[in-house]
């Protein structure tokens, strides 16, 4: 279950919900089984510069090795920068949890 959040300046005409959809299909085309990424988006009304933040999290698996991360870290920043349209400061982290995280579905109750 990958997580995505994108933090970014409110003056910046994009659409966070296709940014989003687009990491998905990213990281499915590198890993068919990362399975759905959850995502946030973080519009900021009180900015200097405009600029957007993109943070995205995997669970460290063994095939998710160093030339997985830099392809997956290259066709991130490509396909997200294909849907902004205008010109800002960029910043795209690529971060993978350990083996002491937890993720899964609550069921409530």
């Amino acid at each position: 279950m990958p997580h995505a959040e994108i933090k970014y300046s409110d003056d910046l005409e994009i659409d966070p919900y296709r940014i989003l959809t687009r990491i998905e299909e990213i990281i499915l085309q590198h890993d068919a089984g990362a399975g759905a990424c959850k995502g946030r988006a973080y519009p900021a009304s009180v900015s200097h510069h405009s600029h957007i933040l993109i943070d995205v999290a995997m669970l460290y698996k063994p095939h998710r090795n160093r030339v997985f991360r830099t392809q997956l870290l290259a066709a991130l920043e490509a396909g997200i920068k294909s849907e902004i349209p205008t010109p800002c400061a960029f910043s795209l982290g690529l971060r993978f949890s350990e083996e002491f995280y937890v993720t899964n579905m609550h069921v409530g109750g």
